[in-house]
């Protein structure tokens, strides 16, 4: 974990805006006891979730995408820490440890590589990298059995988190192999094939590898659903999904009906929270769309499946603040933290 940069009180504070008679989030978090020695602070520390950032675009880059997943940790932070400190959720029971920081990687290969088939080719073998790094923690993590949140960053990270807490749960003696199941809420199964590691497979290497028990999508959009992908999880009992299509348009089920089969066919083992904001309509993404769900279902997602399941771990990503080409949108971060206060209410 050699490019995990772990946080201390005063990078805290730098993003806390203090005022008197108020009391935020950053003033009550947790941070490592011992910064180099992180295994040392998790083990000492009593926080149930560890808060964690994954601010890369390698993996959606390696998918032939638009660049920008980099960019929303630090304005989710700015917005998170200053949550107010309250009988709501008080923030003790979160340690930030802080983020992995892959930008020497990638300006390697944007400096050097030749061709977009070479960067592209640069980029899926740098993501191999981030899954190593990205694991060995979420085991450590899982393995002291707190529950990490994880700001990505691309959807390439499902894979080493579905890994890494598999292994560190079945280390802890509370599952019987190194296997769990995954939720997501996503326009797409990122299930694509195993062609070199990027943002739209991490699920196929995750269930190819052994990892990964159960799957259910919630919210796949129809017109993004490849048909080879379509056949292979057709044909697959241990793969589910509910289309977009069939909860809004067909109205087969209503939203909270539909994340309610998701997480009663994945209630058997312990899940991986997952939610990829692109499904999230207008929200800035390499995948931004313009019809797709409200903030308010993605809220309700998140509350419900996490007190309807066993939770490994909770990951959002493919959100950004700023695209490559230039777009820009300062409220992803501030959606984020909504979303990452809800999940830690809804555990508590």
């Amino acid at each position: 974990m050699q490019r995990l940069k772990i946080y201390n009180k005063q990078d805290i504070l730098s993003l806390t805006k203090l005022r008197r008679f108020e009391t935020k989030l950053g003033e009550r978090l947790q941070v490592a006891d011992d910064p180099s020695n992180v295994e040392q602070s998790l083990q000492k520390s009593d926080a149930r979730f560890v808060l964690i950032g994954i601010p890369e675009d390698i993996g959606v880059k390696a998918n032939d995408s638009i660049g920008g997943t980099a960019t929303t940790w630090i304005p989710f932070l700015q917005h998170f820490l200053n949550i107010q400190s309250n009988d709501f959720l008080s923030g003790e029971d979160i340690l930030l440890l802080g983020h992995f920081d892959f930008g020497d990687i990638q300006y390697l290969i944007e400096t050097n590589a030749s061709g977009d088939s070479e960067r592209i080719e640069a980029y899926r073998h740098a993501v191999i990298t981030i899954d190593e790094e990205v694991e060995a923690l979420v085991k450590l993590i899982t393995a002291y059995q707190k529950i990490p949140i994880v700001i990505g960053g691309g959807h390439n990270n499902s894979y080493p988190l579905i890994k890494g807490a598999a292994k560190g749960l079945h280390k802890a003696g509370l599952i019987p192999i190194a296997q769990i199941n995954c939720v997501n809420l996503d326009a797409h199964t990122d299930f694509r094939p195993s062609e070199g590691r990027h943002s739209g497979n991490g699920f196929r290497y995750a269930e190819e590898d052994g990892y990964l028990q159960k799957y259910c999508v919630v919210g796949i959009h129809e017109n993004y659903l490849q048909q080879n992908v379509w056949l292979d999880i057709v044909n697959n009992p241990f793969i589910d999904f509910i289309t977009y299509e069939d909860i809004f348009i067909l109205e087969k089920k209503n939203f909270i009906q539909a994340v309610a089969h998701a997480t009663g066919f994945t209630e058997d083992n312990y899940i991986g929270l997952e939610l990829d904001l692109d499904c999230i309509e207008n929200i800035l993404s390499p995948a931004i769309t313009p019809s797709g769900l409200t903030p308010l279902h993605a809220r309700q997602y998140v509350t419900f499946a996490s007190t309807d399941s066993k939770i490994a771990y909770l990951h959002i990503c493919e959100g950004a603040t700023q695209l490559q080409d230039g777009r820009k949108n300062d409220s992803t971060g501030k959606l984020i933290s909504y979303l990452v206060s809800d999940f830690v209410k809804a555990m508590e």
